[in-house]
């Protein structure tokens, strides 16, 4: 299959198969080789007999394995851009345990990077920007993001090379509301106070600044399904704080604009959408914007999918990674009340957030056989 000049491996499909005829969803039927991956076929509407598991941040801190390949890049956006690197931190966590994905490891600013802002993390304090402003705005540069994110795609290519034909292989992009509090403010912030009253004072150049993000993100995605991704994610982690006018503006629409202009070029491309904190904007959410899935934060009732959202809807979550932390009774509790009230519906396990540095191994390892086994 060819986007955008690009040949997609054939595999970008919920199965593995030589091409015969198109389906229904776009993909690809054959005779051959059948290849079932669970969690790619969940996000396609499909129940399994138990949730495929994959976890926010599953490459990161906790593994001391993660923490050693670390010391050989520079700094963290180093490790990044390293395929090599970021090929193995990638695949560690799939070798300590039977999660149905590898996500690529990267970050949601790879982008403000590669349109030119200056971009750094600083221990013990995270990402930092030289924050744009109004004038500022018109002086980053599409046109080279792509050249800037190849090795990203290099990743890509290499984790689909080496990961088991029924493991999903998951792409990303922070979207932009997201990605764009991180631009204006210069750093993370608990209630993205500067991005809100920049989108206020300033509508035109705030506007101009989400059609960069846009578009540029569709480029993204679009590359990552050349190189093998078989499903996408939005990140969405700051969609809390905004009135409804205000997300209708900021998220649902430039959400929509994405998944609209990924499906232009990948016809039906699987996106997953993560709206966090998006509360009692999250049904319209998934209704506006056309994700294949919706990704739920631990602080959404485990009721509100029956009520709220259409039973044929896949959800994916939402354990708080501090039950995981804590581990114990209380965990196996509440993984297996997750399990039951979402098992009318196709659902993915996954945190409601990224796991965090002080997680236990061996609670991970019982969080992913008691999803798998009971």
């Amino acid at each position: 299959m060819i986007v955008d000049g690009h040949e997609l491996p054939q595999n970008t499909a919920m199965i593995i198969q030589i091409p015969s005829q198109k389906d229904s969803l776009g993909f690809w039927e054959g005779k051959s080789d059948v290849i079932h991956k669970p969690l790619l076929a969940t996000v396609l509407g499909e129940r399994q007999p138990r949730p495929p598991i994959w976890i926010m941040r599953q490459a990161g801190r906790y593994l001391p394995e993660y923490r050693a390949t670390r010391t050989e890049a520079r700094n963290f956006l180093d490790l990044c851009y390293t395929p090599e690197l970021a090929i193995e931190v990638s695949l560690q966590p799939l070798r300590r345990f039977d999660l149905d994905a590898a996500i690529m490891f990267s970050d949601i600013l790879v982008i403000p990077d590669a349109l030119g802002q200056q971009v750094r993390f600083e221990q013990g304090e995270g990402p930092i920007l030289d924050a744009v402003d109004e004038t500022s705005i018109a002086r980053l540069q599409p046109e080279r993001a792509l050249g800037h994110l190849a090795p990203v795609l290099e990743t890509l290519k290499g984790l689909k090379a080496a990961l088991a034909p029924d493991k999903t292989l998951i792409g990303f992009c922070g979207s932009p509301w997201t990605v764009a509090t991180y631009m204006i403010g210069g750093r993370g912030s608990t209630d993205q106070a500067a991005a809100r009253l920049f989108a206020l004072r300033h509508p035109e150049a705030f506007a101009a600044l989400m059609d960069i993000l846009v578009a540029t993100s569709i480029d993204y995605l679009v590359a990552q399904f050349a190189a093998g991704a078989d499903v996408v994610q939005l990140f969405e982690s700051w969609a809390l704080n905004l009135d409804d006018e205000a997300f209708d503006e900021r998220v649902i629409g430039p959400n929509r604009r994405i998944v609209e202009g990924v499906r232009a070029r990948v016809p039906n491309a699987p996106i997953i959408g993560f709206p966090r904190g998006a509360a009692g904007n999250l049904a319209r959410y998934a209704a506006q914007t056309g994700v294949n899935a919706l990704g739920l934060d631990y602080a959404t009732p485990l009721d509100f999918a029956a009520k709220h959202l259409p039973h044929t809807l896949p959800v994916q979550g939402n354990l708080d990674p501090l039950r995981l932390v804590a581990g114990g009774a209380q965990m196996d509790a509440r993984i297996d009340a997750i399990i039951e009230s979402f098992s009318d519906r196709p659902h993915i396990f996954n945190l409601g957030h990224g796991i965090v540095p002080e997680t236990p191994i061996d609670h991970v390892a019982r969080l992913i056989d008691r999803v798998k086994n009971g």
